[in-house]
């Protein structure tokens, strides 16, 4: 980076600007200012900010470096601008909300809520396999604005389970290296107790609607159990979740989609050029695929994903499952690779101590990403359930995070693993995105181009899944902040089919990046009202098993 001391008369940054421009002795002296409000401020969020709105601003970057105030040109083109603006932000606010706290409040609120309920996850896990997969097959009778317990559960696990799956855990087996895994099984298992109490929350604090349609989820057991006095911390709860549902539940994983395609595309015909040309045309087929679904209503998406969803967990798991079975002898040096890791990922990321927070880090945020538990979003789904007894449909919410991270994130880094994928930042730099990382481990592992065929249809059925959940999440959400006004609802929903073409076309480093920020920012709300409800979840469970 060159040093230019004093001001900037003399660099070729300022050589003819003139006329409305501010002269270069007011600029430098403007950066200057900047450069010791920044200097003063000692929360790196705001040195972030700072930083970012200097680059964005298109002067040059300032650091202070030997005493030295120094400047790196910029030459940015105004979508560059906003891009480095908006990352830049992201990333401060992102580095705030998946830190310390966030990571205390996830697990430390997971461990209270494990321990107030007696370990119900573990105590019951028999009881609750028993009367969800158990039942898989039996026929339930649904009335008009509900759906029945196994599409609510359906509807639910096909907004938690997405690309963050492959793509995500392959992204964190990648940077974590193996010992993620063992991190992301705890995240897990604490995540069953959250996930238990947020179902059972929303089952007993829902409403009708003027509709007569059941609703429920955070923003309702926030302002019906704690009082009408929280009604704003249900309304933020809201705001964050209706702007994920484009991020977590639509963008991120439309652009997954199209980095897969467009890979599998190459490695039959490397000259293909017409990448492009693919995105939009895939964006348009899921944004007419979205419209069909969102527009026909809770049942019509109930009916789409209690069969979409079994479908596309079965040819996945059967897929890995193949791999897992062939590659047996390896195994046990993987398994050992994971415990090992946990504590000593020397191996990935150099020994350092934070190497080890960042290892956990991953891990929590991979696996909450993933199966969603503490995040207040498949409640709402499960708030629209037939079942009076909000107990029992709270067993759906054991089932949903154990297939979603103990079976299929565990099958996918398993897989990853034993591929040899390289780690560490600089191996996964060297994709264009998740996705396709997630493609090549696959294909080093099968036979010639299968690994990508399998990934690719995996993909489209868990992306496709995603958003029609997240649509229903996001759908919710509006209607909470407006009252279920028809025309809010039907616009968003129009809105959202067509976000799939920004997803098709858009950055995906950044919607993965953003759609992190935001799951962290609704997470805090609800588990607010989850933690300060706990004692209620607690009677209700020590209630319903005192008869069983």
């Amino acid at each position: 980076m060159p040093r230019m001391d004093g001001n900037l008369e003399t660099s070729a940054y300022g050589r003819g600007r003139r006329g409305k421009t501010k002269t270069l002795r007011q600029k430098d002296r403007l950066i200057g200012r900047i450069y010791s409000a920044k200097n003063e401020v000692k929360s790196p969020i705001w040195m972030e900010l700072l930083n970012g709105v200097l680059r964005s601003c298109g002067t040059p970057f300032c650091d202070l470096r030997g005493g030295h105030l120094q400047f790196e040109r910029r030459e940015l083109r105004k979508g560059e601008i906003c891009m480095e603006l908006i990352a830049s932000i992201n990333s401060a606010i992102n580095g705030f909300v998946w830190g310390v706290p966030m990571l205390v409040l996830l697990v430390g609120g997971g461990i209270l809520l494990t321990i107030r309920n007696r370990g119900v996850q573990f105590r019951k896990f028999g009881y609750a396999m028993k009367n969800t997969i158990g039942k898989i097959f039996k026929k339930g009778e649904a009335k008009e604005g509900e759906i029945t317990p196994f599409q609510a559960m359906s509807t639910a696990l096909a907004g938690t389970v997405g690309t963050g799956n492959i793509a995500g855990i392959t992204t964190a087996v990648t940077l974590g290296g193996p010992g993620t895994i063992f991190w992301l099984w705890i995240t897990a298992l604490i995540g069953m107790a959250t996930k238990y109490s947020e179902v059972l929350l929303a089952v007993k604090f829902r409403e009708k609607n003027k509709y007569g349609d059941w609703v429920g989820g955070p923003m309702y057991y926030i302002k019906n159990g704690l009082g009408k006095n929280w009604k704003w911390l249900g309304a933020i709860f809201c705001i964050f979740a209706a702007l994920a549902a484009f991020g977590i539940g639509n963008a991120v994983q439309v652009g997954n989609i199209t980095d897969s395609v467009n890979t599998v595309i190459l490695s039959f015909n490397p000259d293909f050029s017409g990448q492009s040309t693919v995105n939009v045309v895939l964006g348009l087929i899921l944004v007419v695929l979205t419209a069909i679904v969102l527009f026909g209503g809770i049942k019509r998406l109930g009916a789409v994903t209690e069969k979409l969803v079994p479908f596309m967990a079965v040819v996945y798991i059967v897929a890995c499952v193949i791999v897992l079975v062939y590659y047996g002898a390896y195994l046990p040096a993987v398994f050992s690779k994971i415990f090992t890791g946990a504590f000593s990922p020397e191996g990935v990321t150099g020994g350092a101590v934070g190497s080890v927070i960042l290892v956990i880090t991953w891990g929590v945020k991979r696996g909450v990403f993933s199966n969603e538990a503490g995040l207040g979003s498949a409640p709402m789904a499960h708030a629209a359930s037939s079942t009076d007894e909000p107990a029992e449909q709270a067993m759906w919410g054991v089932f949903e995070v154990f297939v979603d991270t103990i079976v299929i994130c565990t099958i996918t880094s398993l897989t990853v693993l034993l591929s040899g994928l390289p780690l560490g930042e600089a191996a996964l730099d060297s994709y264009t995105s998740n996705g396709t990382a997630a493609v090549a481990a696959f294909n080093t592992i099968l036979p010639g181009t299968i690994g990508g065929v399998v990934i690719q249809i995996s993909l489209l059925f868990f992306a496709l899944s995603t958003i029609l959940g997240w649509s229903y999440y996001g759908e919710q959400c509006w209607g909470y902040l407006t009252h279920d006004s028809k025309m809010v609802k039907a616009l968003f929903k129009a809105v959202f089919a067509l976000v799939c073409i920004v997803g098709a076309t858009g950055s995906g480093k950044l919607m993965w990046d953003i759609a992190d920020t935001l799951n962290g920012m609704m997470a805090i709300p609800n588990l607010v009202g989850l933690l300060a409800l706990s004692g209620v979840v607690a009677r209700i469970t020590r209630d319903y098993f005192k008869e069983r």
